[in-house]
């Protein structure tokens, strides 16, 4: 910090002191409750402004559901840890920053730098890593550049949140050692290296005591260790007690109007449960808060200027392609466009793009570029032939492609009060993101409506998804009507949804547009602490025999040069609010691929997941590209990866598995309330190695288009240098990982030998550049940290003297040279 910038922070802290000094306890309770479903109130008598914030991993959505002003979508995080580089995670920082300004918002609900403890992991593509190193380097990158552009950041979920089943309400059990070496560590890199504004607290508990009460790890570890001077955030709907969240550190509950704070703060205060203190405390967090972003009068904002524009279409192309991770190349890629061969594409998720994950995470872009629109415009006109062959899903998914749609909202007699718009068939209004005119007190009935232009002929399904009474129809006859109960869902955010019920079937033509309505009765919800009303109008388009499909695929896979096969999951594998069961991918897509790879040795196969799944035909084609959710130009960056245009510059940031029986971390089912971390400090590439069990792509493993010679290693206890040499004939970026491996003990003996470690971890990477020919050096700083261990007797970090051998590898499961290091 400069001394401009110490002048400008006491400046700031002068005024966050003399606006607390100027509040009564009610305002003061009343600031840490959020007015909504987003924003903190605004007190004029003080010049401070109301603060907005919004869901941000990938996007900036707003406060609103809705596409009438487009987010970009970036891909998701796993992609960006992909690319293992912290500066390229800053510029998306910055973008989304710019992305938040032109939205009136003030603070992202992001980064999740939970890990990624199993691949079970239903949230595991909005998160970064297994390793909390990488994760750590990645969210500072991320958080900076958001900063940067003078926008907070909430990192989340603190902590212990690395599952979806019962997240609500269970209590993580994890040891000292794991939880400070594992867990807390990407939060404390963060608040280190990229002082972040605010933390967001979890639902879940940790040993026994929920994280937004949890004084130990709020207020000694989070503030008091590390020094983390900004606000403590409630994850939505996890506030539970006045009293014990305010002690514990929790300075904002959300949403609002109705919450543990607010006046139920206050009357604990009066009524001696509370020290006025601790609100004074939660109340300076919040107010320094709104004078960094620029919200309180007399208060410099950190960044007055905006950075310069950046161009999100290019920035979220270079991010996706830079995050795909070519795990298998037999000499196919990358094709030549200028030799005038031919090329297949197959797969329904070649067509209609699952670009984004599910749940709070999702925006609504202005473009999507499928894989079938990236390769049509970049080949030559007959170049590309393209097929069904299979579809990941055979149920019914919110009306999309085809439809054109908008809500009408009336009241009870009938009378129009308000529309809007609608990004599918999909109605998601959460506190007041209501049409103009529109109240939950005076709305009766809303009627999602719009016409359907088919895109086959055939029987199409129409379906609900919702709790509630609803009526269908389509060309003006009613199919169904009815009311949709609860079913057994046991999360919360996926009750609320409800599960996907088909209801009619109709034969329509291809080309002929109908019309769509499907009416739902607004329950009465004057009683609930959040009003929110979610429904789905669904469709699925006519279902053909498998076989058929993928005889057609066949057949033209034969047909062609190349076969290039897009395989995805769907939201119902992945998504917010529930863990996975197992690592398949869904439908036909492994029989596609086999049948395809049967016919053209020549066959890519593009996995569009964003976690890890079976690949169970990988030795049988020629290419395997790991494209995670793209983003918005997702389709685009594949045309530039395959083609050569870019080269796939992803490297894994979590173990692919050969079979879901290899993984060895596959518990996230709480037994009575406790999800018992029992496998310690052994989680992904440390328990493969631990178990001896070779994994189907190792961590850190990605292939470019050119070679490297690893030339040089030295090491010290504090830097590592690699040289290395682009032997290829094409210009490429080496990821160079540097690991350590206890070799010996210190000379000392007991204690050392005594300490289990893993067999080797990450401690340091760095990204080079060289064209064909050319030498760069990669220097790797070695944190303090990599020798140190949590001691659970002493609590406190030990350095672990003796004798290390340093990797310098292209994977975990590649290493190029080594070097003894002796350390004190």
């Amino acid at each position: 910090m400069t001394d401009a910038d110490q002048v400008r922070d006491q400046i700031r802290n002068d005024a966050v002191e003399a606006a607390l000094g100027k509040l009564d306890l009610d305002t003061k309770a009343r600031l840490l409750a959020g007015q909504d479903m987003w924003s903190l109130p605004a007190v004029p008598g003080i010049g401070l402004q109301s603060l907005v914030m919004s869901d941000g991993p990938i996007g900036v959505r707003g406060v609103r559901w809705t596409a009438d002003d487009p987010s970009i979508a970036l891909p998701s995080p796993t992609a960006l840890a992909a690319a293992w580089d912290p500066e390229l995670a800053r510029r998306a920082g910055r973008l989304l920053a710019q992305e938040a300004r032109r939205k009136g918002v003030h603070v992202l609900l992001a980064p999740t730098v939970n890990l990624h403890r199993s691949p079970l992991g239903g949230r595991h593509f909005e998160c970064y890593s297994e390793d909390p190193l990488l994760t750590g380097a990645v969210g500072s990158g991320y958080v900076t550049g958001v900063q940067e552009g003078g926008v907070g950041t909430t990192v989340k979920h603190f902590v212990g949140n690395d599952a979806e089943t019962d997240r609500f309400t269970v209590d993580s059990v994890i040891a000292p050692r794991p939880l400070r070496e594992l867990y807390l560590a990407p939060f404390e890199a963060i608040v280190d290296n990229a002082h972040p504004w605010g933390i967001m607290t979890a639902y879940n508990e940790v040993n026994g005591t929920t994280m937004t009460e949890h004084r130990y790890l709020a207020n000694e570890v989070l503030r008091g260790e590390w020094g983390f001077d900004g606000c403590n955030v409630s994850d939505w709907m996890a506030a539970r007690s006045t009293a014990g969240d305010i002690e514990g550190g929790m300075d904002v509950a959300m949403p609002g109007p109705t919450t543990v704070y607010g006046p139920a703060l206050a009357e604990a205060v009066r009524a001696g449960e509370v020290p006025e203190s601790a609100v004074d405390e939660a109340v300076r967090n919040v107010l320094r808060l709104a004078a960094r972003v620029g919200l309180l009068e007399g208060a410099p904002a950190v960044v007055e200027t905006a950075p310069a524009p950046i161009d999100g279409q290019a920035l979220a192309r270079e991010l996706a392609a830079r995050g795909f991770v070519l795990v298998r190349n037999q000499d196919l890629l990358p094709l030549d466009a200028t030799a005038g061969g031919t090329v297949a594409l197959l797969g329904a998720a070649a067509r209609d793009a699952r670009v984004l994950g599910g749940g709070s995470a999702t925006v609504f872009p202005e473009r999507v570029v499928s894989p079938l629109d990236g390769l049509t415009a970049a080949l030559p006109e007959g170049a590309l032939t393209y097929a069904v062959g299979a579809d990941p899903s055979d149920e019914p998914t919110p009306a999309d492609k085809g439809f054109e749609l908008r809500a009408v909202c009336r009241d009870a007699s009938g009378a129009v009060l308000g529309t809007g718009s609608l990004p599918s068939g999909q109605v998601q209004w959460i506190g007041d993101d209501l049409p103009a005119g529109v109240t939950y007190e005076t709305m009766a009935s809303i009627e999602v409506t719009g016409t359907f232009l088919p895109r086959e002929s055939g029987e199409h399904a129409f379906g609900t998804r919702g709790l509630g009474a609803f009526a269908l129809s389509v060309g003006g006859r009613s199919l169904w009507s009815g009311v949709q109960e609860m079913g057994n869902e046991a999360d919360p955010f996926e009750a609320f949804f409800g599960a996907p019920c088909e209801r009619a079937r109709v034969t329509l033509a291809e080309g002929e547009p109908v019309e769509v309505s499907l009416t739902y009765q607004v329950p009465d919800m004057t009683a609930l602490p959040l009003r929110a009303i979610m429904f789905s109008l669904l469709h699925l388009g006519p279902q053909r025999d498998a076989d058929e499909l993928i005889a057609e695929a066949v057949a033209a896979a034969r047909a062609a040069d190349t076969a290039v096969v897009v395989v995805a999951t769907t939201e119902r594998v992945e998504s917010e609010g529930f863990d996975r069961t197992d690592l398949r991918l869904p439908g036909c897509q492994d029989d596609l691929v086999r049948a395809v790879a049967a016919v053209n040795p020549n066959t890519v196969v593009v996995v569009n997941a964003g976690s890890p799944v079976e690949l169970p035909w990988r030795e049988d084609v020629a290419a395997v590209l790991l494209t995670w959710f793209p983003g918005q130009e997702g389709g685009a960056a594949l045309a530039d990866v395959l083609l050569g245009a870019a080269e796939p510059g992803g490297r894994l940031p979590t173990t692919w598995p050969a079979r879901f029986a290899d993984a060895p971390v596959t518990e996230v089912v709480p037994t009575e309330g406790r999800l018992e971390y029992r496998e310690g400090l052994f989680i992904g590439y440390r328990a493969y190695e631990k178990h001896a069990v070779v994994p189907a792509f190792p961590f850190g493993h990605g292939l470019g288009y050119t070679d490297w010679a690893y030339e040089s290693l030295e090491a010290t206890a504090d830097t590592v240098r690699v040289r290395v040499t682009n032997t290829g004939t094409r210009p490429g970026r080496e990821v160079v990982q540097v690991y350590l491996a206890p070799a010996a003990p210190a000379s000392d003996g007991a204690p050392s030998a005594a300490v289990e470690r893993p067999a080797s971890w990450l401690a340091g990477f760095a990204g080079v550049a060289a064209g064909p020919g050319e030498s760069v050096e990669a220097v790797i700083a070695l944190p303090a940290r990599a020798f140190e261990i949590w001691d659970e007797e002493a609590r406190g970090w030990r350095r672990i003297g003796g004798t290390y051998e340093v990797r310098a590898s292209h994977s975990h499961g590649d290493i190029r040279l080594t070097a003894t290091l002796d350390v004190e």
